[in-house]
């Protein structure tokens, strides 16, 4: 069995998903500018979808306060991870990755600092951490389901500055005045197509091997692991998502639910809904933090 191939795919149905998004909901007019209260505002919501028999998504999110030179810091660690390799093995490794990477990071950069030994966490890179802890959660899957592989995408949040890891095709946007930017890179070989210039984003979306991964947790002991800064404006979102809600929603359709959002976990559910709503032909898991000043 072809570790890079996610099972159980489906051939997507068509489906008018402005239509639906606007039924199924009831929003406000776009010209509201988005004002989001202090700190962070965080909405979680996972879904089998309409194909799957298992949801084989994972997430993990924890939001604090941590004392810096400035006082009181809001900090975050938010995980996506979408499993793959099989009935259950799927659902194991993804869950085995979120954990194990939680776990090192908490360790290496949240304990020191709620234990006001912040020179101690700042001696390594936050960048450097989170690969380690990438490289230790492909470790784990790899020792526990060989079998089995995962996608898997980490935020850190301390103030208004994101530190990302990712390995696979969930990602992570920011969305701000009306705009939305992906920040992470897919590791799928429709991406490397655009890249190259032989397909279309649009081509890509329906491509028969949009879901063949070059790249994921569990499938080599050598990762290359990517890592991100993203300053996070005030008033903006960021979201993490696996690919039932990006392979189903456009730019555009992301952008009109989260201008209409009345807050962060109103955002998230109506992303899952309208993904479900637009076809719903895989899990569906989104991670939606508010960023307020």
């Amino acid at each position: 069995m072809n570790i890079l191939q996610k099972l159980f795919s489906r051939e997507k149905q068509p489906a008018d998903t402005n239509a639906n998004i606007q039924a199924a909901h009831q929003t406000a007019p776009l010209s509201m500018p988005l004002q989001l209260p202090p700190g962070y505002q965080v909405g979680k919501k996972t879904d089998i979808g309409q194909m799957r028999q298992q949801n084989q998504d994972s997430y993990y999110a924890q939001e604090a306060y941590l004392e810096s030179s400035e006082g009181l810091e809001p900090f975050g660690l938010f995980i996506v991870a979408d499993g793959m390799g099989g009935y259950q093995k799927g659902d194991i490794a993804s869950n085995l990755a979120a954990r194990a990477s939680a776990n090192y990071i908490l360790k290496h950069i949240y304990l020191p600092y709620l234990l006001k030994d912040a020179h101690s966490a700042a001696q390594t890179p936050i960048n450097e951490v989170l690969t380690a802890a990438v490289i230790t959660a492909n470790n784990t899957v790899l020792q526990y389901t060989p079998e089995a592989g995962t996608t898997l995408t980490i935020a850190v949040l301390m103030g208004h500055h994101a530190y990302l890891a990712h390995v696979g095709d969930s990602r992570a946007y920011l969305y701000h005045n009306g705009q939305l930017k992906q920040i992470t890179q897919d590791h799928s070989l429709v991406a490397r197509l655009v890249e190259l210039g032989q397909a279309t984003a649009e081509e890509a979306m329906s491509h028969p091997q949009r879901n063949v991964l070059y790249r994921a947790i569990g499938q080599t002991a050598t990762l290359e692991v990517e890592t991100y800064l993203q300053t996070l404006p005030p008033n903006s979102y960021l979201l993490l998502c696996s690919d039932g809600l990006w392979g189903q929603l456009n730019d555009e359709q992301i952008c009109y639910i989260l201008q209409s959002a009345t807050s962060a976990q109103d955002g998230a559910n109506k992303l899952v809904d309208a993904a479900n709503a637009a076809g719903g032909d895989d899990n569906i898991t989104a991670l939606l933090i508010g960023v307020g000043e």
